[in-house]
C-alpha cells in the first residue's frame, strides 16, 4: 500500500506543478485589448492561489468569460433562496449549485477573510449581526465575486487600497 501512496504523492505534486506553470503562462500571456489576462485579475485577488484559480476557470470558464455576475453567484451557491407562503417568509442557503464552485468560493472566502483585513472586520461585523459561520463567509464570497466582476470588466487587478475601510455588510 506504501509504494501507492508514493505514486500518488509524486503524480499529485506532478499535477500541481503542470497547473502551476500553465496559469504562470497564461497570466503572463497580455489580456484582449489592453491590460492584464483573466487569469492574472483572478490571482490578484485576496484568498485566491493556484487550486482556486483552476477551479474558478474549470468550474466557471462561461461565466467568467461572459462577466456575468448572477450566474456565476448562483452556480457557486453565494445567492441565497427566498421561500415564502402567504404568512410565512424564509431565506435559505442554495442547495443547487455546483458542488466544486462551491467548496471554491467558500475557501476563497475562508482565506480572504485570514489574509485581508478589510474582509476580516466583514467577517466580524457579519458574526456580530448574528450570522453563522457559513452564511459570513457566503457574504464574503458573494462580495468577491462583485469585486471579481468589476476587475474583470474594468480590465484591472484587485488593489486593496480601493476597497472601503469601514465594512460593508450586507444580509443574504
Amino acid at each position: 500500500m506504501l509504494p501507492c501512496l508514493r505514486v500518488l504523492a509524486e503524480q499529485l505534486q506532478a499535477c500541481g506543478q503542470q497547473v502551476g506553470a500553465l496559469l504562470h503562462t497564461l497570466a503572463g500571456m497580455p489580456g484582449e485589448g489592453e491590460g492584464p489576462s483573466d487569469v492574472a485579475i483572478v490571482q490578484s485577488l485576496p484568498g485566491v492561489g493556484r487550486k482556486m484559480t483552476a477551479w474558478l476557470f474549470a468550474e466557471a470558464a462561461q461565466p467568467l468569460a461572459e462577466r456575468d455576475y448572477q450566474v456565476l453567484r448562483t452556480h457557486g451557491g453565494v445567492a441565497p433562496v427566498t421561500k415564502q407562503s402567504g404568512k410565512r417568509r424564509v431565506v435559505v442557503m442554495r442547495r443547487g449549485c455546483t458542488p466544486r464552485l462551491r467548496n471554491a468560493l467558500y475557501h476563497m472566502a475562508r482565506v480572504a477573510m485570514q489574509r485581508d483585513a478589510h474582509f476580516n472586520s466583514v467577517y466580524v461585523a457579519l458574526r456580530a449581526k448574528g450570522q453563522r459561520h457559513g452564511q459570513a463567509l457566503r457574504s464574503i464570497g458573494n462580495q468577491l465575486l462583485r469585486i471579481l466582476m468589476a476587475v474583470l470588466r474594468h480590465r484591472t487587478c484587485y488593489d486593496a487600497s480601493r476597497i472601503h475601510r469601514e465594512p460593508v455588510v450586507q444580509m443574504g
